[in-house]
């Protein structure tokens, strides 16, 4: 049995960029160097002291938003390297709030990210049933948070007429987040000029991208990632991964089958700021299933026919529910289990996977869905992932390029 190999590094270096630091004229290396006032040597790998790593990145559903990915590691920390107050410490003067760190995997040679943020806490501990033996926990967040901390009155530079994707990087820029640490589409919806009013630069983010009926989040690289809707909806017409517990795909640990109404969605208003209320219903869906509200103000298309398109494109996908797939549980920890291993460290947010149980009476339970959250829970004995999945943010449609008009439905199989 061979698993892959968990690697953590904390960089005590001050400023956004992941790299290692360097002094001004003092630096060997080429091209992943980051400016600091912290020497080289203050990136730490602490991997061999790993006792037990947890992360957790991705969407709330019901909110239809990205949220702060997380992580916690514990570190055995026998020598008290991780007191803030031991001066004999070699990171004395160093362990502060906000410095970086990242998890990755290596696996077949190839190694994986899984986590990239920035510290919040070191929480020492001695637990009882282990005598002597001290650990400090290190937590996390990523770039979210520093986006949430950001406020500003108004986008430097912003101006109507640009794309989703434009008005992403002037936020960005506005609030000094590194060239290095972004992957921005285009957009395909142009907005109007920014309300210049007091927000943080996360809520600012995501109304671009909720008006784009994208996606913004944090990649376990630690950049911040802009994907327009040609993305979030189109790659579920990708390829998917196969799981299978038939032995035809690769098996997994554990799934979870949901047929409920949390998803049905048949009343839609949608305003945009400076316009007037736009709705879109459905008769049939409210009289089946009782009425179900979806709200979105203060987007910022440029015309009212532009956000009555998104509120009847939402409910067109929304209207009506079908047995899901809500979670997908691999153990990495298993044997022979080189492909599922690869793939658990391969899918991210929009993945495609197709996933199929064996049920009573020769009946399956099949759905082709998309990745939305990954969590990672990993010990000395044990290794496994957890996917959140769900269908795409606007359900089998592909999407005008200029509106959000449907156009066609043909090439989805659900």
């Amino acid at each position: 049995m061979t698993r892959p190999v968990i690697n953590v590094v904390i960089d005590f270096s001050t400023g956004a960029s992941f790299g290692y630091p360097f002094i001004l004229d003092s630096s060997t290396l080429d091209g992943a160097d980051v400016l600091s006032d912290s020497p080289a040597s203050l990136v730490v790998d602490v991997s061999s002291l790993i006792d037990s790593v947890q992360t957790n990145r991705g969407r709330q559903i019901s909110a239809e938003v990205f949220q702060t990915g997380t992580a916690s590691v514990r570190i055995l920390d026998q020598n008290g390297d991780f007191n803030p107050q031991n001066p004999a410490s070699p990171y004395y003067t160093y362990l502060s709030p906000m410095r970086k760190m990242t998890i990755t995997a290596t696996y077949s040679g190839v190694t994986y990210p899984i986590f990239a943020g920035y510290i919040t806490g070191y929480n020492t501990s001695t637990p009882k049933f282990n005598g002597d033996i001290v650990y400090t926990t290190v937590t996390a967040v990523d770039g979210f948070r520093l986006f949430q901390n950001a406020q500003f009155f108004g986008v430097v530079g912003a101006t109507a007429g640009e794309t989703t994707g434009s008005r992403i990087g002037k936020i960005l820029d506005t609030i000094g987040w590194p060239l290095a640490l972004r992957d921005i589409d285009t957009g395909l919806t142009t907005v109007q000029a920014d309300p210049a009013t007091q927000r943080t630069a996360l809520g600012a983010l995501q109304t671009v991208a909720t008006t784009e009926y994208g996606a913004i989040y944090m990649d376990a690289q630690g950049r911040c990632a802009f994907q327009d809707r040609n993305v979030t909806v189109g790659t579920i017409a990708g390829t998917p991964i196969v799981f299978n517990d038939d032995g035809t795909g690769i098996g997994y640990f554990d799934v979870k089958w949901v047929f409920d109404d949390t998803q049905i969605y048949n009343l839609a208003t949608v305003t945009r700021t400076g316009g007037t209320v736009q709705t879109a219903s459905d008769a049939a869906s409210i009289a089946k299933y009782f009425t179900h509200s979806y709200n979105q103000s203060g987007l910022l298309m440029e015309t009212d026919a532009e956000a009555l398109d998104y509120a009847q494109a939402f409910i067109a996908s929304r209207k009506e529910t079908s047995t899901r797939v809500d979670e997908l549980t691999l153990d990495l920890q298993q044997d022979d289990y080189t492909a599922g291993t690869v793939a658990a460290l391969t899918m991210d947010f929009f993945t495609p996977v197709s996933i199929t149980t064996t049920q009573p009476n020769s009946t399956t339970l099949s759905k082709t869905v998309q990745v939305f959250n990954v969590a990672h829970s990993i010990t000395p004995n044990s290794w496994k992932v957890r996917y959140g999945t769900a269908e795409p943010i606007i359900d089998g449609f592909i999407l005008d390029s200029s509106l959000y008009g449907i156009l066609d439905t043909s090439v989805f199989s659900y």
